[in-house]
């Protein structure tokens, strides 16, 4: 009966809403001129990383229209080509949402490296499009560094998200609220 409880409408329009109030904290915090030297090291994309934890455990939690504004708004924000981020998050999170269920018996370090796959995909295509279009981007180095970063913080990420918000992988033969499996 908690299993039901857990997956009301209520706890996954809760989860839509913390998922989209972290975003924007984390935008908020982005924003911020904390440091004002040029950096040699880029930290995780706590974003990404957000939406692919929650798309690979929990995929009811994030939808892909609320991906995809929340990453709008990112691109928006950050003077981002507009939609270009947006648009290649929204497709990793849709494949990794397609493949969450067979990743299910699977050990984590499969998981990890879907993850880690899905990261890598959209940081490139990012820049293969910057390149095509011949957009100036970041230095090289400080991208990779990114990408290493964000893939690299994932388990962190399932970890805190488990622990702070109880979001865990869909056990084999779930159900939701009305009895369906999940």
């Amino acid at each position: 009966m908690a299993e039901r409880a857990a997956l009301s409408p209520t706890r996954v329009w809760t989860m839509r809403a913390l998922y989209a109030g972290i975003s924007l904290g984390v935008l908020l915090l982005e924003l911020l001129p904390l440091q004002t030297q040029p950096r040699n090291f880029a930290g995780p994309d706590i974003i990404i990383l957000l939406t692919f934890t929650f798309a690979l455990r929990r995929p009811e939690f994030v939808p892909a229209w609320i991906v995809g504004l929340v990453m709008l708004l990112g691109d928006l924000l950050l003077h981002r080509p507009p939609g270009l981020m947006a648009g290649l998050t929204v497709l990793a999170s849709e494949a990794l949402r397609a493949r969450a269920e067979g990743l299910r018996t699977l050990p984590f370090s499969v998981e990890w490296l879907t993850a880690g796959l899905a990261i890598f995909g959209v940081m490139i295509g990012f820049r293969i499009v910057l390149a095509i279009f011949m957009i100036p981007q970041a230095p090289l180095l400080l991208a990779l560094s990114q990408m290493v970063s964000t893939a690299l913080a994932y388990p962190v990420m399932v970890l805190g998200s488990a622990a702070l918000f109880g979001v865990r992988r869909v056990a084999p033969g779930e159900t939701d609220t009305l009895g369906h499996k999940i």
